[in-house]
């Protein structure tokens, strides 16, 4: 895979993205945009360098909201990932601004059913092997360092 760095690439460039099992829809994103915009290798790193790879936006909350929103109700996606550059500021510029215009849309949810995530998708708590009778002390003598 020796590229000049100003020769556009080319999708054999990279590898098949079914071989690529921990990264495959990074990989198609990546071989798409080549095939698309047919970049060099620096225009691609330059690209790629910001945001890894993914979507980028800037705009008003409201125009924000608008896009979550439509993306949603598309089906282009169902669930968001929000990374802005700039932590704690944007993330909670993000809070303060974007969510209460999507709970108001009926986009968000106002609250929690629970304290803890396995509480509100009301998932059981996984049984401690403490619990277990045969981790009894009496077996447990025979443990290196118990």
């Amino acid at each position: 895979m020796a590229t000049a760095l100003g020769r556009p690439l080319v999708p054999e460039d990279f590898p098949d993205p079914g071989s690529v099992e921990a990264a495959r829809s990074r990989t198609e994103v990546i071989i798409n945009l080549v095939k698309r915009d047919k970049p060099t290798l620096r225009q691609l790193l330059g690209y790629l360098a910001g945001a890894r790879g993914h979507y980028v936006t800037a705009g008003t909350p409201e125009q924000i909201a608008d896009l979550i929103e439509d993306w949603f109700n598309d089906g282009a996606a169902d669930g968001f990932n929000v990374m802005p550059p700039l932590l704690p500021a944007q993330l909670d510029a993000f809070s303060a601004e974007v969510i209460p215009l999507l709970q108001r849309r009926g986009r968000f949810r106002p609250e929690y059913a629970g304290t803890m995530l396995r509480e509100h998708y009301r998932l059981p708590w996984p049984q401690s092997v403490f619990d277990d009778p045969a981790w009894t002390a009496e077996r447990l003598d025979g443990v290196a360092g118990v």
